[in-house]
């Protein structure tokens, strides 16, 4: 049986959706219009305004459909991967699930992210404020989680841009590719909204899995950067972690096709 204690690094990740309620409040108060619509309406804003780079709604706008965390040891081997309120994936439990671990069950663990300082923790700040929960540690300890030179949270994709000096083109899917895992497969974040108004969130869910698991080996990479591992330690681990990832298949059938485009470091040229 795991103990809270013995988690000391939270590698989690959100999968989310556009506001359609708050979007048509906001923005749309006097428009007649469905909540497709208005969704659409407003990508086609967002598109038209960024000179058609991006259609992406702001995190303002959003709520979370999947929250996925692997829970790992201080020697960084994976010890567990769970779905906050599968299979419901309700956004106001999902939330008070995430606070209560963040705050109370693993209080002395630390998060591992990509992009969490630009996405996820403001759009889980901002569930916390929707629905009246308490996160006072988060917010009132200066060494915690919401600050960037905090010890509480490691923001990889702020790190490997030298906190913003350049783009990680490519981001966690170009990592993943580099150490021959498999990061993006036939879903791509931008397939989120079309599936969730198909109402597909097992599959929302099973895309959010992979990319967790992603996280979690660019994290171990980074720490052969800080010195805390060697080539040869985390060759080990990411043995250990493929045997664990293979005894869960029957709990998380999503990680059968995790498995199926496991490939091997192979770096070149």
């Amino acid at each position: 049986m795991l103990k809270p204690e013995e988690v000391k690094y939270l590698v989690f990740d959100i999968e989310s959706v556009p506001d359609a309620t708050l979007i048509k409040k906001v923005k749309y108060p006097n428009m007649d219009i469905d909540d497709e619509t208005a969704v659409r309406k407003f990508q086609e804003e967002i598109l038209e305004t960024s000179g058609g780079t991006s259609y992406f709604i702001p995190v303002t706008f959003q709520f979370p459909v999947s929250i996925c965390i692997a829970k790992v040891k201080e020697d960084f081997t994976l010890c567990d991967i769970v779905s906050l309120d599968e299979p419901k994936f309700r956004p106001s439990e999902m939330t008070r699930l995430f606070w209560d671990g963040i705050e109370h069950v693993y209080s002395n663990a630390k998060l591992v992210t990509f992009n969490g300082r630009g996405f996820d923790v403001p759009l889980m700040e901002l569930m916390a404020f929707r629905y009246g929960i308490r996160a006072s540690r988060h917010f009132k300890d200066k060494f915690a989680s919401r600050f960037r030179y905090g010890d509480k949270h490691f923001d990889i994709h702020d790190w490997l841009s030298n906190y913003n000096a350049i783009r990680v083109s490519g981001g966690l899917n170009l990592l993943a590719k580099v150490l021959g895992k498999p990061g993006k497969m036939e879903t791509t974040g931008d397939d989120v909204y079309d599936m969730y108004v198909q109402g597909k969130l097992k599959e929302i869910n099973e895309y959010c899995t992979h990319d967790v698991l992603d996280t979690y080996f660019a994290f171990l990479r980074t720490r052969i950067l800080f010195g805390e591992l060697t080539l040869e330690r985390e060759k080990f681990i990411l043995e250990k972690s493929r045997e664990y990832i293979i005894s869960q298949v029957e709990k998380i059938p999503a990680l059968s096709k995790y498995l199926e485009n496991w490939g091997d470091w192979a770096p070149w040229p």
